[in-house]
């Protein structure tokens, strides 16, 4: 992507946070890249490289700066919007698809060849994915250090270094000096395992907790995950080993506290991920609302609420099953039988360890079946259509993986029994995360357009509209259900 060095400057000078995120700042003098809003002494212009990424200034010898700790900054760049290709290959590496396969691989999953993946990656974030893929490991390993008490072996193993050897020869490469005088500069304790790990997950400015909270609460599947005192449980599992999550907001550091307790720390990396996902915290909604404010009937509703997320989900096949069953009941009849799905079907904590009310994780696929889920008081349509997502899941596990485009992932989900236009498209919006996926004939969009206009549209004409909010149609769904909701009518699934 191309930068332009003075306007770069000019952010740079001001350290305005609106940028930071967008660009870092490789200065040739020092050999580190900072952030916009570093609190050193600016450097002059003709000492200055811009790169869209820090995996772009580590490929070009830079180091990550002390001051401003660039594994702090957004993740998000100004490519956003523009290449889905990339969103979805950073997705998948988030994930792990590096750590046990090639960039070949990859790019197969992605529907293309691995040069032209190559071409993509350096032409909007400036490096190659298997760059990226190690700054991503070298940041978190950092914030790491930086934000616990763990020892530095466990932090190797927590953020995907395949050795300790490797992890120490990686950050003498770029720190200049091992890792544990990184931890000693910051004078924490001496490393001790700990029983959770707390991180601050940034995100960019403004975020609307209130809105997210709200979403998440009226939508809670009991036993599952719950939302009180604006704090977000929920019981996670990856693989057959279960832990939980805790989320609050921290908005005086621009980030959300993350609790995280898990037995697994070679599983942090893809558990990090999915929260990001969740709470959409790589949305950049300065350039969204820029976007959408063009029309005049979001306009209004951008201003009213500037940081409104696409609340994400933690599992596919969870999203999935939500969609399903909220296609013809109220949502808090879905919430009440995906409750009992989880509590018929998912893992119980183990131990007797249930926390505030948390004592199942939601349903495996593999242990699903029709006759149990017949008998859990829904229409038999519904209770196939359940049955035989959970069968397609078990027959592709990676059905709910963000891979090729939306046209594509709509095709695939149709073809899953009970599920239509609208449902695939909400399970593109939350499963998959795709910013512009649109539940066209959803009744709470056509009741807020109608709000607003004077008439109701049918879901052709909301389509049609809807082409000039391209590719941000997944935030102008929400911001029309956010405008229903204070209408008090019910909401989707």
């Amino acid at each position: 992507m191309h930068l332009e060095p003075v306007a770069c400057y000019r952010a740079l000078l001001a350290r305005d946070a609106r940028y930071d995120g967008r660009f870092f700042t490789c200065v040739k003098t020092t050999g580190v890249y900072c952030r916009p809003i570093c609190p050193a002494r600016p450097p002059k212009i003709e000492n200055c490289v811009f790169v869209p990424s820090a995996a772009a200034a580590q490929k070009a010898g830079f180091r990550p700066c002390l001051r401003c700790r660039p594994e702090s900054a957004p993740d998000l760049g100004a490519w956003r919007g523009t290449s889905a290709t990339v969103s979805r290959a950073l997705a998948l590496i988030e994930s792990g698809a590096l750590d046990a396969s090639g960039v070949e691989t990859l790019a197969g999953r992605l529907g293309l060849g691995g040069r032209q993946l190559r071409r993509l990656f350096r032409q909007h974030l400036g490096a190659a994915p298997v760059t990226v893929a190690q700054t991503r490991r070298v940041l978190l390993a950092k914030q790491l250090i930086h934000q616990t008490n763990l020892s530095l072996t466990e932090i190797a193993l927590a953020s995907g270094f395949g050795s300790v050897r490797r992890f120490n020869e990686t950050f003498r490469q770029l720190y200049n000096r091992p890792p544990g005088e990184l931890r000693r500069a910051k004078g924490l304790a001496a490393p001790a395992a700990e029983a959770a790990i707390t991180l601050l997950l940034p995100y960019r400015a403004p975020y609307d907790w209130e809105a997210t909270m709200g979403f998440f609460r009226t939508r809670a599947i009991p036993g599952v995950e719950t939302v009180a005192a604006d704090r977000y449980r929920r019981i996670i599992q990856i693989g057959e080993t279960i832990g939980r999550i805790e989320v609050t907001h921290r908005p005086a550091q621009t980030a959300l506290r993350t609790t995280v307790h898990f037995p697994r720390l070679d599983a942090l990396p893809v558990i990090i991920a999915r929260i990001r996902r969740l709470f959409d915290l790589a949305a950049d909604p300065v350039a969204i609302a820029a976007a959408l404010s063009r029309d005049p009937l979001l306009a209004p509703l951008l201003a009213a609420r500037p940081g409104l997320r696409v609340p994400g989900g933690w599992d596919g096949f969870e999203i999935a099953v939500r969609a399903v069953l909220g296609q013809q009941i109220t949502l808090a009849a879905a919430r009440r039988l995906a409750g009992k799905i989880a509590a018929s079907f998912g893992d119980p904590v183990p131990g007797g360890a249930a926390v505030a009310g948390l004592t199942h994780a939601f349903a495996r696929p593999e242990r699903v079946d029709a006759d149990g889920v017949a008998m859990l008081g829904m229409p038999r349509a519904r209770a196939a259509g359940i049955a035989g997502l959970a069968r397609a899941v078990c027959r592709d596990p990676g059905l709910f993986d963000p891979r090729q485009d939306l046209a594509s992932a709509i095709a695939r989900f149709i073809e899953l029994p009970g599920v239509g236009e609208w449902t695939a498209q909400y399970i593109a919006m939350r499963g998959l995360n795709e910013n512009d996926a649109f539940p066209a004939a959803d009744i709470g969009l056509m009741r807020a357009y109608a709000a607003a206009t004077g008439r109701r549209p049918t879901a052709r004409e909301l389509l049609e509209r809807a082409e000039s909010w391209r590719p941000w149609r997944a935030y102008a769904a929400v911001h029309l259900w956010t405008a229903d909701a204070t209408q008090g009518f019910p909401q989707a699934a």
